[in-house]
């Protein structure tokens, strides 16, 4: 693949130099052999090792992301910028659909019994916590990184070394014996051979205890489309979707057999190939900004990690951890929920999404504007992503589940407020802490009157503050969808109008309303093209997208009759 004056590629992706010596190794070598699943824990055991490696993956290319430039004012020319912008772009894309296996693996956790897992050794992890080829570490963008993505991604059977400095080390680890009781850590050369084992594991299981007691969790259980708008999310309820969910995580990962070069092995390649060639024709071509991998606290385990001494970085990369850690927590809410509505697991999944976008986000790439400390001149901060539970984030009783995420956020938006008291940061916060704020006032229209007394967002401990946030969020939603040509616009207006005029009187229905309605049409509107004469929804008239739009529809249209069951 070659650059002209580094604009967009001069052929297709995967086709430079890097990627015909790789396509020469081969990559369709005979898979590895599956190691031993003799028993429901041991599957649940190696799915939860699974979850963590999404997890870290997904961390590491989220910090290589943050790393990159990005304007003009920063050393790089136009052409430069776009080059870097498409590369973080990818990058970007991969990390989302690493989040789209954790769905994944959770699925397969839930559909056979077991709780979710988020937990996870912090970066980097001890040697010892994974097989001795298996290393995760925070990494800015460069050869390193991309190296490192390649060999975690590396289909089967295809021989590369992981990048300098995260040679694998420690003894390998014996199978489990067919009597064994207790799971324990397994090898496995590739993330895809750890996905075949657990497949060939499942096949195992469900011949030998049948299919119907193997896959034993509550399908409503399952994370769908419908709240997280992945298609590609597989509910998992037996062998079959089960087998899809794995082969969709191995597709987007190492590729479908001997076919990498569109899948995240394939991009990383297409990468590298391209930083390497910008790297030849200017010497000094620098993308990166000079971010430091460093904690805000000492690293457990006895790892010594670089610390950030400047008080405001340190502030906002705490602001990231807690924003991280209350993801963690709606997600865990998600997967182990238990007498939530569908409107609550609707808002779970939209804290999540609003959580990823609106605070960790630019967070991440506030903080790697920052200064490390005095005790590194001249380097910037990156996202440290520390966790600050070993344990996983689980809180078991709905409405103290509910009450705490709320109460979390609150002191996000506080602490938030503070940091910009007195920084020169106030400015790029003040989204931030707003976003936090309107995400805790969500979070508590579907929070208890827990006797009627006031809590934060709701003075009155009234149902009238609990409907404020809801109708400002359907306002917002509405306005997405307001310049949408076609029916699309009609719904939301007709959605907004019943919300305004008798929202206090659908109750439950309300919720309802915005959740299946405005926001999965505010996607819609989002994602459509702009074609200069404002936002379009492009709905053909058949295919998925209308099929959806149909689906709506029907939605609003099954709240008429609670409407009219409480006239005004």
């Amino acid at each position: 693949m070659g650059y002209g004056d580094m604009g967009e590629p001069t052929s297709a992706a995967g086709q430079g130099r890097l990627a015909q010596v790789i396509a020469a190794r081969g990559g369709q070598a005979a898979a590895e052999a599956p190691f031993v699943i003799e028993h429901r824990e041991a599957l649940i055991y190696m799915l939860c090792q699974a979850a963590e490696l999404e997890h870290a993956i997904m961390c590491q290319h989220l910090f290589a992301a943050f790393s990159l430039k990005q304007s003009t004012d920063e050393g790089l020319t136009e052409t430069e910028l776009a080059a870097v912008t498409r590369w973080r772009r990818q990058i970007s894309q991969v990390a989302t659909q690493e989040m789209l296996h954790l769905a994944l693996v959770h699925n397969l956790l839930s559909a056979i019994g077991a709780a979710p897992h988020l937990a996870r050794p912090n970066l980097p992890q001890p040697a010892d916590h994974y097989p001795a080829g298996v290393q995760l570490a925070l990494l800015p963008f460069g050869e390193q990184a991309l190296r490192h993505f390649m060999f975690l991604e590396r289909p089967e059977g295809m021989a590369i070394d992981d990048a300098e400095g995260l040679a694998a080390h420690g003894a390998a680890i014996g199978l489990m014996a067919e009597g064994d009781i207790v799971p324990r850590l397994q090898d496995f050369a590739t993330v895809g051979h750890l996905y075949r084992s657990i497949e060939a594991g499942l096949h195992h299981l469900a011949g030998k205890l049948g299919e119907q007691r193997l896959f034993i969790g509550p399908p409503r259980a399952q994370a769908t489309a419908t709240h997280f708008s992945w298609p590609e999310l597989v509910a998992v309820t037996d062998l079959a979707s089960a087998c899809r969910a794995i082969e969709e995580i191995l597709e987007q990962g190492e590729g479908p057999r001997g076919e990498w070069r569109t899948a995240h092995f394939g991009q990383f390649v297409a990468i590298l190939d391209e930083y390497q060639q910008a790297r030849e024709a200017n010497p000094g071509f620098d993308p990166v900004r000079p971010v430091v991998v460093a904690n805000v606290r000492p690293c457990p385990h006895d790892i010594t990690v670089p610390l950030i001494s400047d008080p405001v970085t340190a502030r906002c990369t705490d602001l990231f951890n807690v924003a991280y850690e209350i993801l963690l927590q709606a997600l865990e809410r998600y997967f182990a929920h238990t007498e939530e509505t569908d409107a609550q697991l609707a808002a779970l999944a939209d804290l999540t999404i609003a959580l990823m976008f609106q605070v960790i986000k630019p967070l991440g790439d506030l903080i790697t504007t920052l200064p490390a400390g005095p005790d590194h001149p001249g380097r910037t901060a990156g996202p440290s992503f520390e966790l600050f539970y070993e344990n996983d984030y689980l809180m078991p009783h709905r409405d103290a589940a509910w009450a705490l995420m709320e109460e979390r956020l609150r002191e996000a938006v506080e602490f938030c407020r503070r940091i910009g008291a007195d920084a020169p940061v106030a400015e790029r916060l003040a989204p931030v802490g707003a976003a936090l704020a309107r995400m805790a006032d969500i979070l508590a229209t579907h929070l208890p009157d827990q006797g009627g007394l006031a809590r934060p967002g709701r003075p009155d401990g009234g149902a009238a503050a609990d409907l404020a946030p809801l109708l400002a969020r359907a306002a917002e939603l509405a306005q997405t969808v307001a310049g949408v040509a076609g029916p699309a616009a009609g719904l939301a207006t007709a959605a907004h109008e019943v919300l305004r005029t008798d929202a206090a009187q659908l109750g439950d229905g309300a919720h309802r309303l915005v959740a299946s309605v405005l926001r999965p049409l505010a996607d819609l509107a989002v994602r459509a093209p702009n074609t200069g004469e404002g936002s379009v929804l492009a709905i053909p008239a058949a295919g998925p997208a209308h099929e959806r739009l149909l689906s709506l529809a029907q939605a609003a249209t099954r709240l008429r009759p609670a409407r009219a069951r409480h006239p005004n």
